[in-house]
């Protein structure tokens, strides 16, 4: 049975880079030369938006080891841009990139199983089970307790498949929950990673690390070093770099002393990159595809940088 992590680590170690590009596409960040060949239309969105995530893709993936589309910016285009969500995934997975999709999914019984069968597991019509976006892993919301994950860990030990947990999340806000300390003192986000950990024991990879994952936010260096000392066979998702203001020297406390045990999540510094002051005047707006590249590149080299400053 392959396993969805080794799958990743392997990925990430054969190209050097530990960094997941999102692709969130908004309206308003299309480049003007996408936006004048279509209408200004649901189905007009939805095709530049294809369009710019294919480009994308072709420019960063012989460099970056995955992609991860956030669900909710295709959804509110309606059954159109969930075609897109859906050729996006299967476009990606053509180019030899990984899957995550970010759907952040939480709820219980047989809602938890649909929601599972639909992006890692399998939908049964008579007697027999299909594929429907048959991703390598999904974001899973862990707030309802373990029989709201339970079918999600199921499905990755039947399907090879793998999952990241919310632990501890990049916003600003995640403090007025996750911070909360419980009667024993503890906070709740440290309850949430016993979880996790007890989730994932049985689904331990070639390299250590378990298929059942987390996500863990650059923005609070101190608790993703806490965690990765926690959580020494979880990989860590880790959202934050770049826009929302997570450092490179702060990532690399999430990871190990083998430099692994990490994936570095940036969209709007990828996707937006020939907007951006250090890469605007080198890029015409018709070269957004190889701004992304190029910043893709720095973002490799700096992130490579830091950890190797941390391995021992």
């Amino acid at each position: 049975m392959k396993n969805a992590i080794d799958e990743l680590i392997n990925k990430i170690s054969e190209m050097n880079n530990p960094t997941v590009i999102g692709l969130d596409p908004r309206y308003d960040i299309l480049p003007e030369c996408i936006k004048k060949k279509y209408p200004q239309t649901v189905e007009g969105a939805c095709k530049g938006f294809l369009e710019f995530n294919k480009n994308l893709i072709d420019a960063t993936s012989d460099i970056i080891p995955a992609v991860k589309p956030q669900i909710a910016f295709y959804e509110m285009f309606g059954i159109e841009g969930m075609k897109v969500f859906d050729e996006t995934c299967k476009y990606a997975k053509s180019k030899g990139m990984i899957v995550i999709a970010d759907m952040k999914r939480g709820d219980i019984g047989t809602t938890a199983q649909a929601y599972s069968n639909a992006a890692i597991g399998r939908t049964p019509i008579g007697d027999i089970n299909h594929s429907i976006f048959d991703v390598e892993f999904v974001t899973v919301n862990p707030y309802l307790g373990t029989d709201g994950v339970k079918p999600f860990v199921d499905d990755c030990a039947k399907y090879g498949k793998g999952i990241f947990v919310l632990v501890k999340t990049s916003n600003k806000s995640s403090g007025e929950l996750q911070d909360l300390k419980t009667e024993d003192g503890e906070e709740l986000y440290k309850k949430v990673a016993k979880l996790v950990k007890e989730w994932g024991k049985d689904l331990i990879g070639e390299h250590g690390y378990s298929s059942i994952s987390a996500v863990v936010g650059a923005t609070y260096p101190k608790q993703l070093q806490e965690l990765r000392e926690m959580m020494p066979h979880s990989y860590f998702l880790i959202p934050g770099y770049g826009a929302q203001g997570g450092k490179a020297e702060d990532i690399a406390l999430g990871f190990d002393k083998n430099g692994l045990g990490g994936i570095i999540n940036a969209s709007r510094s990828l996707m937006c990159a020939y907007k951006s002051e250090l890469w605007k005047d080198k890029f015409t707006e018709e070269q957004y595809a190889e701004a992304t590249r190029e910043e893709a590149i720095r973002m490799r080299d700096e992130l490579n940088s830091a950890i190797k400053s941390i391995v021992k």
